[in-house]
């Protein structure tokens, strides 16, 4: 067995994969698009499809995303899980993890689409439960199953909905056709093709999995949370772009449900105290602002912050990981502090990717979400950028809550943990170098906006529309100033609050009104959907195990054995044996039968 060496296989071969991905971009750079075809894969009938690629700008910048994020985190995964007795297992759920997510974004039609969108669950199933004798992972790991099935469903049947339409699931006849689809068909397809989105990447109401998932391994959460599972429905929708235009309302719901999972999952994390969880609520509202982006046709602003979101937030959330190693396992944001002293790597990159998150001017969340907030202010959708706008300040407050409260308050741990805090090893700090970098330069390379759009807008323009505007005048002045004030005001509220003074442990996460109190139970959706669906459909699952079945369905089917076996007895009577009987028996039969005829 390969054992201890697992990660000899695995590491390389995310290796291997980023360099593919980097000849495969710069094949498409030009704006090339390739649709090779493996080979036939199902034929029943009228229905025909093959193993097929879809290769074009989108698919280059999504490939380098998957395989060069998903190898700093296997890097950084040999340092974190040493120790780990699942060690093989884990770097052979994460490799999986990662050709599931990289042959969705190669996949040439809806059905492979759809096989590597269950193959990714899957493995999110696996991964988030991989500490399986946790109650904890092993329950997290079965909600994110779960809640995915439910968005699943509904994807599933928008693809059922495009064949009929269509008969075909290829990518090249569906979005040619697109425009012979009426409104109406295009809507239901498109929010059956939208609700598979929101279970994927966690918007409302199916966001309850993700802050959960932060049961598995650290780097996992970077994994999911960063580059593969919950970006996927941005993706699709994404890709998908021409299928929305055609509904227009369903452009209109997607944009509406990001805004409002932005707000929703930012005013969560601005009371979180575990420091997992306030990046897994910051995630879901960052996709927010994605789905917030392609449904208002700014789709090159969207993708390009999930790009820069997968930089800041692989970032953050390995560096998360280099603190709770550092700290032998403590999460819990009260009992940290003073760690900029002991964890000076951690410290500066970690700095880099919460500022990153928050938007400061320069670092490369500032340009993409920049990008979204200007999209739906020219785009004429000023209560969506007022909206956006004030979620932005939200993510400031809690990205400098974070660092404030992990790193340069007063220590608030034991002395035995303080005793125990170290900085991780080269193989850790090595990713979180080298994602910090990509935060820096991300949009001072390719988001500096001009009058033709920012330089990864135009990258883009053969796959999508350049809808963006340009910023220049008197309006992109004034969009620049309130993006700069509102990251400003939430990093100054933080350092009020807790650094202006000392911040007692037991002060922090206590409820102090009832408003504190609903952000920290989550406004109460999982006790809602307990109450609601869960409690009910266990009720009527055991009603129908203990008692339909065993006394309705069990009952019919052993009263109809009774009465054959009982007519089976009477019928065996018959049987004497005795041969005169049997030839009184054919006589009566006979004389029946000629009495039968002559009375005709």
């Amino acid at each position: 067995m390969i054992g201890r060496r697992a990660h000899w296989v695995a590491v390389p071969a995310l290796l291997g994969s980023f360099i593919s991905a980097c000849v495969v971009f710069g094949g498409v750079a030009g704006g090339a698009t390739y649709t090779p075809t493996l080979f036939s894969w199902i034929v029943a009938g009228d229905f025909e499809t093959s193993v097929a690629a879809h290769v074009d700008a989108l698919t280059g910048v999504m490939l380098l995303v998957v395989t060069g994020v998903g190898f700093l985190i296997h890097l950084y995964s040999v340092g974190y899980m040493h120790d780990d007795p699942g060690y093989a297992r884990y770097f052979a759920y994460l490799n999986l993890f990662v050709f599931s997510m990289t042959m969705l974004v190669l996949a040439g039609n809806f059905l492979l689409l759809y096989v590597f969108w269950e193959a990714v669950g899957l493995c999110s199933y696996l991964l988030i439960g991989f500490w399986y004798t946790r109650p904890a992972a092993a329950q997290a790991g079965k909600k994110a199953f779960i809640v995915n099935r439910v968005g699943d469903f509904g994807f599933g049947l928008g693809i059922m909905w495009l064949w009929t339409v269509f008969g075909t699931l290829d990518y090249g006849p569906v979005f040619d056709g697109a425009a012979t689809l009426s409104p109406a068909t295009a809507t239901g397809i498109a929010l059956l093709l939208f609700l598979g989105a929101c279970g994927k990447s966690a918007q409302l109401p199916l966001h309850t999995w993700l802050p959960d998932a932060m049961e598995g391994p650290t780097p996992v959460s970077a994994l999911i949370h960063a580059a593969t599972m919950v970006t996927a429905g941005v993706y699709m929708v994404a890709r998908s772009h021409v299928l929305f235009e055609r509904s227009g309302v369903a452009l209109d719901v997607v944009a509406w449900v990001g805004v409002a999972t932005a707000l929703f999952a930012a005013t969560i994390g601005l009371v979180q105290t575990d420091i997992k969880r306030v990046l897994a609520y910051s995630t879901v509202s960052q996709l927010g602002y994605m789905f917030a982006a392609v449904g208002l046709g700014a789709y090159a602003a969207g993708i390009f912050h999930l790009v820069t979101h997968a930089f800041f937030k692989a970032l953050l959330f390995l560096g998360a990981g280099s603190v709770i190693h550092g700290l032998g396992g403590e999460q819990d944001l009260r009992k940290m502090g003073g760690l900029s002293s002991r964890m000076m790597t951690t410290t500066i990159t970690t700095t880099v990717g919460a500022l990153g998150l928050a938007g400061l001017p320069g670092l490369a969340g500032f340009f993409s979400k920049d990008e979204i907030l200007a999209a739906a202010f020219h785009g004429g959708q000023r209560v969506i950028w007022a909206l956006l706008l004030a979620g932005a300040f939200l993510t400031a407050f809690y990205s400098a809550r974070l660092l404030f409260l992990a790193f340069y308050s007063a220590p608030r741990m034991t002395k035995a943990v303080a005793h125990h805090a170290h900085e991780s090893p080269a193989v850790m700090t090595l990713p979180l170098s080298v994602l910090a970098i990509l935060t820096v330069v991300a949009g001072l390379a390719v988001g500096i906006p001009s009058e033709h759009g920012t330089r990864f807008a135009r990258f883009l323009a053969p796959v999508f529309p350049v809808h963006e505007a340009a910023h220049g005048g008197l309006a992109g002045l004034m969009l620049l100033v309130m993006a700069v004030v509102v990251f400003a005001a939430g990093v100054t509220l933080a350092w009020v609050l807790y650094m202006s003074g000392p911040v007692r442990a037991e002060a922090i996460g206590r409820p102090r009104n009832p408003v504190h109190a609903l952000l920290l139970n989550a406004y109460h959706v999982d006790a809602l959907y307990d109450g609601v669906i869960v409690r009910p459909l266990f009720v009527l699952s055991t009603f129908l195990a203990r008692i339909f079945d065993l006394k309705v369905v069990d009952g019919l089917v052993n009263a109809i054995g009774r009465v054959v076996v009982a007519g089976a007895a009477g019928l065996r009577r018959i049987q004497t044996g005795y041969t005169v009987n049997y030839a009184l028996t054919m006589l009566a039969g006979a004389v029946f039968l000629v009495a039968f005829l002559l009375s005709r």
